[in-house]
């Protein structure tokens, strides 16, 4: 790994970037909040994005679909690094009392998305001008923008069966932390997060009316039940090899309230940190539906969509990023990440490439102890966590150039 001396001439000309383009970043990044897009449908993102890159001289490649691009930055021979940002929005509405609350009933940027891709554009742009002074051994940088990294599967496949990562030594991103403060970095060698799937249980009765639920099969009170049991259910189950996490965010029944309904369906997550326990999830999962069931009367099919696996840093990657991070923003600046039960598509880049995804202080202190979570409707951000995602992510990349010529 190369020392400090190596991106240390580079801080002050990103410096400077930063301050020029601040004003145009944050007013991208607004853009992006107020007109959301859903998984696959990021075509208005993308082409904003590759308008952008296009305009600062570079050929930016919009994947097959109109969603998703990839991006060069230099002409070097030498080593490649990826920076990933991630392009969709959440089903979801957005209560944020902001001037550029999202402008689409029902999608909002309240994972950050539109802070991760505004960062990763912006480190692109800024690496843009200090890999035009360098000598044709430099290597270059390479932009991933990814579609749908909130659906099963993920754009990940997509960006990588395109050569996203061919020829890459290094592959770094960064994502909001809202329990973080603005100005702070969290990293964290090893395990990060955890794997995740998308779990569908469709329930099946004959229906009937409410004043004899005595002679069909109850489904409502089947569903609640098969919602709050099934968790301890698969726990048990597994107990022997680790500890998942089964919760359900949708739980659909009938329309009349007179009426017993003849369909129900729950739709939620499977997490577990432990890879023996992610290797038989939907085994477990499938014996514990029916296991629960048995009895009631109803039938029932589960959909269980393998998603993503734990996200596992290099623990190289990550002290060069922490290092990069300490250069740019001080010692006190770099925290240790706890390790998180949320999934993430980064994992399948760490798969293929060694490289490390961190945490990003996106809190403002002015709101106190009111950190609102992720995939809060009311979720936002300190701006100037953009001007630190470049920085870092600057320093970062061009440390990891620099130590492979």
């Amino acid at each position: 790994m190369s020392g400090p001396l190596e991106v240390e001439p580079s801080i002050e000309q990103t410096n400077r970037f930063v301050d020029a383009h601040r004003h145009e970043l944050v007013a991208f990044r607004r853009h992006l909040h107020a007109y959301p897009e859903l998984s696959r449908q990021e075509l208005e993102t993308t082409d904003l994005v590759a308008q952008r890159l296009t305009a600062a001289g570079m050929c930016p490649r919009v994947l097959a679909g109109g969603v998703g691009l990839v991006c060069d930055i230099g002409t070097g021979s030498g080593p490649v690094v990826a920076l990933r940002g991630d392009l969709d929005a959440l089903a979801m509405d957005d209560e944020t009392a902001t001037a550029y609350a999202s402008k689409r009933p029902g999608i909002a940027h309240a994972c950050g998305h539109d802070v991760h891709t505004t960062v990763v554009l912006g480190a692109g742009l800024a690496l843009a001008a200090h890999l035009a002074e360098s000598g044709p051994d430099a290597g270059r940088v390479r932009l991933l923008f990814e579609s749908a990294e909130e659906a099963v599967p993920s754009g990940a496949a997509d960006l990588i069966e395109a050569g996203g990562l061919d020829d890459v030594v290094a592959v770094y991103g960064l994502h909001c932390d809202p329990k973080l403060e603005v100005g702070t970095i969290g990293v964290r060698p090893g395990p990060l997060t955890a794997a995740a799937d998308m779990v569908v249980v469709d329930l099946h009765g004959p229906g009937g009316h409410t004043a004899r639920p005595h002679l069909t099969v109850d489904l409502v009170q089947v569903a609640a039940r098969l919602a709050t049991d099934l968790p301890d259910e698969v726990r048990r189950r597994v107990a022997d090899l680790g500890d998942a996490l089964v919760v359900f965010g949708s739980l659909r029944a009938g329309d009349a309230p007179n009426v017993i309904p003849a369909h129900a369906r729950l739709s939620g997550t499977f997490r577990t940190q432990d890879p023996a326990v992610w290797a038989v999830a939907e085994a477990v999962v499938d014996q514990s539906v029916a296991a629960l069931l048995d009895g009631t009367g109803a039938t029932f099919v589960v959909e269980h969509r393998r998603g993503v696996p734990p996200v596992v840093n290099d623990p190289r990657e990550t002290e060069r990023f922490a290092a990069a991070a300490r250069l740019v923003l001080g010692d006190h600046a770099v925290l240790e990440a706890p390790r998180s039960w949320g999934g993430d598509s980064f994992a399948w880049y760490l798969a293929e490439a060694p490289g490390t995804y961190a945490r990003l202080g996106v809190h403002d202190p002015a709101r106190g102890d009111d950190h609102h979570d992720l995939h809060s409707s009311t979720f936002d951000v300190h701006e100037g966590a953009i001007d630190v995602g470049i920085r870092v992510l600057v320093a970062a990349a061009l440390d990891a150039l620099a130590d492979r010529r």
